[in-house]
């Protein structure tokens, strides 16, 4: 069967100090996949855009600000990581510049700065644990990883980096 993934971008805003991270706290719709969960800003791409355009509407849309300066971390192919099963694939990025004041909700949670070294204490995907020390490492490459998902587990993780 071909792999045919939704497209997506996650992204990680970092306050000017570069000391917190805007997350979402997914606390708002009930049968929310997410719900109760902390997760990065991002959605689906659109078929007219790139990579980059879309992580910037994303922004934009769930947290009202314009994103300046974005560092694309990596890639996460997520088999099996949708609602009903579905094929995802991710574009990571990190944004160290932006215009605005972010919101502090949207319609799918509140939005809340964390301490950068307190995100992997959060409730989060059991998989975001093994992605997010590359996101915010020091390493300059970007990592290339996979993480199947079944029935909404976590089944592995490997990566590569370039």
């Amino acid at each position: 069967m071909p792999y045919t993934p939704i497209l997506a971008t996650l992204g990680y805003v970092l306050s000017p100090d570069r000391g917190r991270v805007l997350m979402i706290h997914r606390n708002t719709r009930e049968g929310d996949h997410h719900l109760g969960k902390y997760n990065g800003l991002g959605g689906k791409l659109e078929a007219d855009e790139d990579v980059i355009k879309g992580m910037r509407r994303e922004i934009l849309e769930e947290a009202g600000i314009d994103c300046l300066d974005l560092n694309l971390r990596g890639t996460i192919s997520w088999p099996g990581f949708g609602k009903h099963g579905e094929d995802w694939f991710g574009f990571v990025f990190v944004i160290t510049r932006y215009a605005g004041t972010p919101l502090e909700r949207n319609a799918e949670g509140t939005l809340e700065w964390v301490e950068a070294e307190r995100i992997l204490d959060l409730p989060l995907w059991e998989g975001d644990r093994h992605f997010l020390p590359l996101v915010f490492d020091a390493d300059p490459r970007a990592f290339h990883g996979v993480m199947p998902y079944r029935d909404g587990r976590m089944q592995s993780w490997s990566y590569s980096r370039t």
